[in-house]
């Protein structure tokens, strides 16, 4: 009798500490939009040298970054900056989110835009930017910065 009810204690203990150690994980992430592997393709480039006209890790320039990270979505933009500009829907900076373009016009001998960069964060007021530039490479950087401030254009959203 004794064995039995140390049987059943054993037992009970064993079956008591299995279905306690059960342990809900929750997987917090959010699943992966477009805009995110947009950004994500665009990032892949990160400290690629610049090389006007190029659109691979060997070299690339600004719009190239935006146009193989759409492209590689399958969304299909203009190869050159001005002509990416006249795509999608204008939008005020304040209403500027992950996946939009911004366009500047960096040269003060030309009026129109030349550059072209893929928002990456705007969190609190501060906008970060993906782009490429003819001395650093493939960078990400802020629309605050006085550069980039004074030779910003408009924003557009493409999706």
């Amino acid at each position: 009798m004794k064995k039995i009810l140390v049987l059943v204690v054993v037992f009970s203990v064993v079956m008591s500490s299995c279905s306690s150690s059960k342990r809900v994980v929750k997987n917090n992430k959010k699943p992966i939009t477009k805009v995110d592997r947009i950004v994500a393709n665009a990032l892949k480039f990160k400290g690629t040298r610049y090389r006007f006209g190029g659109t691979t890790r060997s070299g690339i320039d600004c719009s190239g970054v935006v146009y193989v990270a759409f492209g590689d979505e399958n969304i299909h933009l203009p190869r050159v900056s001005r002509d990416m500009a006249k795509k999608g829907r204008k939008i005020a900076l304040s209403k500027v989110k992950k996946g939009d373009l911004l366009f500047f016009r960096t040269s003060n001998r030309r009026k129109s835009i030349n550059h072209v960069g893929l928002v990456v964060s705007h969190k609190k007021g501060e906008i970060s930017f993906v782009h490429a530039t003819s001395s650093k490479g493939v960078i990400v950087s802020l629309l605050s910065e006085k550069y980039w401030k004074k030779a910003f254009v408009k924003a557009t959203k493409i999706l």
